[in-house]
């Protein structure tokens, strides 16, 4: 590993932790050459998600990406990013755990709209606006009965 300070290849490890979820592992290292002291992490390398587009494109799986509409959707509600970043865990295990390397954009699509759906009336509706491309007021509505009628049973 090289230092970020000298460029020295020349480094030893002096402490090692596991992160809390298991997944990385954090190393504190000391260059021979300078001794200054730097951090590294190391994690499993994946086999990126491929999304398959509506026009066919493939695209890597970009959580930031999804992160940004989500955001944007929660704007100005009392959404914790704590609770936007388990949301984003949560959907990135839930994509990975299909076992699948190519996913429809639309299947994500319409998971992130069951989890937003769950997690606040005002964002999921932002979003579907969005995400449903609504072409005037009455699907507009149309949605909004449809959220009604789902608090009613």
């Amino acid at each position: 590993m090289k230092c970020p300070f000298c460029s020295e290849i020349d480094n030893k490890v002096i402490d090692s932790r596991l992160s809390k979820d298991g997944n990385v592992i954090r190393r504190r290292r000391e260059c021979i050459v300078c001794t200054r002291r730097f951090t590294t992490y190391e994690h499993i390398e994946e086999v990126p998600i491929m999304i398959i587009k509506k026009d066919g494109r493939r695209e890597v799986f970009n959580r930031e990406k999804v992160a940004a509409g989500i955001k944007r959707a929660c704007e100005k509600l009392d959404i914790s990013m704590n609770i936007i970043e388990e949301f984003l865990d949560d959907l990135e295990r839930d994509l990975k755990e299909t076992g699948e390397k190519e996913i429809p954009s639309h299947d994500i699509g319409e998971k992130v709209m069951g989890k937003l759906h769950n997690l606040n009336d005002i964002a999921y509706v932002r979003l579907a606006s969005v995400y449903r491309e609504f072409k005037d007021v009455n699907d507009f509505v149309s949605e909004l009965r449809s959220l009604l009628s789902s608090h009613k049973t």
